[in-house]
Formats: C-alpha cells, structure tokens, sequence
C-alpha cells in the first residue's frame, strides 16, 4: 500500500512538470503566434503574458470550487487544454485568412486567456490530490511548484531551441498538445480505480487523440493553403526559419519575396529600389575597393555592386542563414541575383548587424543598410543613433552610406526622423525617394563625412532605371512628404533622434502603416 501511494505522489510530481512545460511553450507559442500575424513582438508578448498569468490567477481562484473527484477534473482540464491549444495555430491561421479584420487578435487573446485559466487550474487540483495521498500539505505544495517552475524553465527552452525551428508553430501546437493528452491518459490509468465511468474518459481521450495525430500530420499542410490566401499570387515556397516566416510567390512572371508577410522586393521593378540604393554611393566615392551590405540576403544589392571593377571585396552580413541559402538555391532567386552571392569577392557571415559592427575592426567605401523596416524591438536597434554611429565608425573617410528608410508618402515622420537620426552622428546628408510600383513611393537617406554634390555624381555601370541627369529630381519632395511636418493645429511637428533608451520610431511607424 506504501508503495501504491508513493507510486502515485510520485505521478503527480512529474504530471506537474510535464504539464507546466506545456503551460509554458503555448504561453510563448502564443507569442509568437501573434508578433507574426499581428505585429509589434514586444506588445503581442506583453499581453500574451499579462492574459495568461491573469488566467492562471482566475483558474487558481476557480479551484477552490473543487474538492471532489479531484483526478476526473485534471484528467479533462488535461482533454480542453490539448484541444483547444493543440488547435490554436491552425485556428488562427484560418481566421486570419477568412474572418473580419480584428477576429484573428481576438480570437488569440480569449485562447491565450483560457489556456492560461486551465492552467491556474491544475496545479491547485494536483496539490490537494497529493496531500489526499498522503503527503503532507507543506511538502506537497513545495514540491509540485518546485516541479512547475522547473517545468517552465525547459518550456521555454524546448520552444526556443527545438520546437519553432524544427517544427513551427502550428505543429509545435499539435505535438505539445499530444502530450498534454499523454499525460491525461497516464494519471487515468494509474487512478483508474477511483474513477467512474472510466470507458466514457477513455474514449473522450482517444477522441481527442485522433484529432490531435491528424493535425499534427496534416494540419500544417491546411493551414499553409490558409496562408496563401494571404498572398496576392500562389505560393512557391514557404518556410520558418528560426528568426522568421519566409515566402516566395510568383504569378506569371512576377517572382515576389516575403518575410514575416512583409513585401521584401518584386521581380517586375526591384532594379528600381537596388539601383537606388547602389549607384549613388557608388558614383560618390572615387575608386570603391572594399564594401559592406548589411542585410540583403536576396543577393541583389550585391548584384549590383559586382558590376564594379574597382571592388575587391563585398562583405554581406544577415542574421538568417536561411535567406541565403534560399537565394543560392531558388530558381528564380537566382536567375534575379545571378548568382551574386556565390562571387569570389563575396563573402557571407550570418551575424547580428549591430553586434557585427562592435566586433569588426575593418573601414568599407561604401555601406548601404538593406535593412527590413523598423516595426519590432529588434529592427528598430538597426534605426538608432547607436548603430548608425557604429556604421560611422566604419566608414573611410571618403566613404558613404546608402540607407533604405521606408516611405516618405505613407509614413512622412518615420522616413525624416530616420534621417535626423543619421545626421545626430555628424554625417552629412542627402535624401532620395523613386517610385517602385509594388511598394509605392520609397525613400533612402545618403549620408557621408563630406558634403554631397547630387550634381556630381557617376554613373558608369549599366542600368536598367537610373542615369545620371534624373539623379537631382529624385531629392525633390513634394509638400505632403517633406520634412516640415506640422500636426492637425498646423504646428510644425519637432523630430528627435530615435535611441536606443528611446525608441520612438517604433510608435511612428506603426501609426504610419496602420492604414496601409
């Protein structure tokens, strides 16, 4: 009898664990889930946190309403959780792609919710059952919070290092649930005698499982036919890498490319966006031998600066290994970057850009920033005085810089406080925008040491847009995209450095794009 009980105390200790690292990877799964499909990572995780831990506060206070037939009610918080987190990223996947706009938000905030309440739930419930056993009170709390907190530090780790990279999100969801599930069936077994009606629980849980096993076979594959209908053309090829959610599409003879759903170039006009980006810099700087990307994974900024003799060397460096590897491979990535990356001037490092330039001793004639746009915490590192004094500090001293800036006409503020920034490091400035009919109007700040002279640039490559006399226009804003911005009073709007310590432009430019 001795035995039987520490047998089974024993079961609820690691039920405990299993189930807190469940608790913990939907918790961050939910995270995730919404800095992908929603946007702005820091906020969609702040309220991921904020429900579930309200949840769990909820569901704690619930089980003081119960003191009976304690196994029966974990076994089916157990069943609810595998279910309706194990069809969580699916759901949601669904919901973004056919619901009102607003649905998908909600939907995640009253699962994030209710999964954090089941939750609070079982701990309570696993406590009282182990001093039921026998334990006493004491040891029992001690010992099962011990095996939670424990449990949610391997949660996270799991999803960070093993689950999101290997499995993505909507599968990660399906087999995380199946444990759940796992786990409900273990402590049915082994509490089998005091339960009831014990065939009507097994089937419920064999139910389950099937659901469960289907998706984790076939979900990811509905869910993906869910996400084209995200996109405008039909998929080619989709994958998430561990930094972020990768999509190529193509429709007749326009190739587009896709991080996290944001448009990163289409094959009908992205020479207008490169040859912006590249040539200037390029006619700036007398003989460039030596230059840096910082960024552009795609390979085509690259491209562009092969077409200089004068270059000894292109460093590139992007944080995703999977971009470049995805433009060495792809097919039609590569007939658009023609094969840039595999150059023997080119050399690739898949590194942080800000933490690439603290350890880099090395000076470039040229730099251009190819940079996504500066809608996370993590992007918008790469917008503040910091890092562009960093760029500064690796400039020759006849050097320039390129920067992509997002766009003057959909997000004024953002595109000047932009350059306000590069000029608080000391650098002198000009500032071009062109017309790239899938992004719209889109704005670049040149910046250098030296005063800048449009007039006297060089263009001496082939291109298939930009030549030398249209140059001037290109710095010529119209009034709604200048930099004299003036609020709904017509007061002139001051703008400020975004820093490190304050990170504005993260709020600009959400309230820029929230229309578009």
């Amino acid at each position: 009898m001795k035995n039987e009980m520490v047998k089974r105390s024993h079961a609820i200790y690691w039920a405990s664990g299993i189930v807190s690292i469940c608790g913990i990877i939907f918790e961050v799964l939910f995270g995730a889930l919404g800095s992908y499909i929603l946007g702005d990572g820091v906020k969609q995780y702040t309220l991921t946190i904020s429900l579930f831990l309200t949840g769990m506060g909820i569901g704690a206070s619930l089980s003081e309403n119960v003191m009976k037939q304690l196994i029966t009610t974990f076994i089916w918080i157990e069943y609810m959780v595998a279910l309706i987190g194990g069809f969580s990223s699916f759901t949601m996947f669904g919901i973004t792609a056919f619901a009102p706009s607003g649905s998908d938000a909600l939907f995640l905030y009253m699962v994030t919710f209710t999964i954090g309440a089941l939750t609070g739930l079982e701990l309570p419930i696993l406590i009282r059952k182990a001093n039921e056993i026998g334990v006493e009170l004491n040891r029992s709390t001690a010992r099962v919070l011990f095996s939670d907190y424990a449990g949610g530090l391997i949660g996270g780790l799991l999803f960070a290092f093993l689950l999101r990279p290997q499995m993505g999100m909507v599968k990660s969801a399906f087999f995380v649930a199946c444990i759940n599930l796992a786990v409900a069936l273990g402590v049915l077994y082994l509490f089998r005698k005091e339960i009831q009606h014990i065939k009507r629980h097994v089937m419920a849980g064999l139910t389950i499982g099937i659901l469960l096993v289907a998706g984790l076979f076939f979900g990811e594959e509905m869910a993906f036919s869910f996400e084209q209908k995200l996109y405008k053309d039909p998929v080619l090829h989709m994958e998430e890498s561990a930094y972020q959610r990768i999509a190529v599409t193509k429709d007749e003879d326009d190739v587009r490319l896709y991080l996290n759903g944001s448009l990163q170039f289409s094959s009908t006009d992205e020479y207008r966006y490169h040859e912006t980006l590249v040539h200037p810099p390029m006619g700036f700087v007398p003989d460039p031998e030596h230059a840096l990307i910082l960024g552009g994974g795609d390979g085509l900024a690259a491209r562009e600066l092969l077409k200089y003799p004068s270059l000894k060397s292109i460093k590139l460096v992007d944080l995703d290994p999977a971009v470049t590897e995805l433009a060495n491979e792809n097919p039609h990535l590569l007939e658009l970057n023609e094969g840039s990356l595999t150059d023997d001037k080119v050399s690739v490092e898949h590194k942080d850009a800000f933490k690439f330039l603290e350890n880099s001793d090395d000076f470039y004639d040229v730099i251009l920033l190819d940079l996504p746009d500066p809608n996370n915490e993590s992007l918008n590192k790469l917008y503040t005085k910091e890092f562009y004094s960093l760029v500064r500090n690796h400039l020759s001293p006849d050097g320039a810089l390129m920067a992509q800036a997002t766009s003057p006409v959909f997000a004024t503020e953002v595109y000047w406080t932009i350059n306000e920034t590069i000029e608080s490091t000391g650098l002198h400035t000009e500032n071009f925008h062109v017309d790239i009919p899938s992004f719209g109007n889109w704005g670049f700040v040149f910046a250098s040491r030296n005063k800048i002279a449009v007039e006297d640039l060089d263009i001496n490559v082939s291109t298939e847009f930009l030549k030398e006399s249209m140059l001037p226009s290109l710095t010529v804003f119209g009034k709604d995209e200048d930099r004299e911005i003036t609020n709904d009073e017509g007061e002139q709007v001051p703008l400020k450095p975004n820093t490190l310590i304050d990170p504005h432009l993260i709020q600009k430019y959400e309230a820029a794009w929230r229309n578009y």
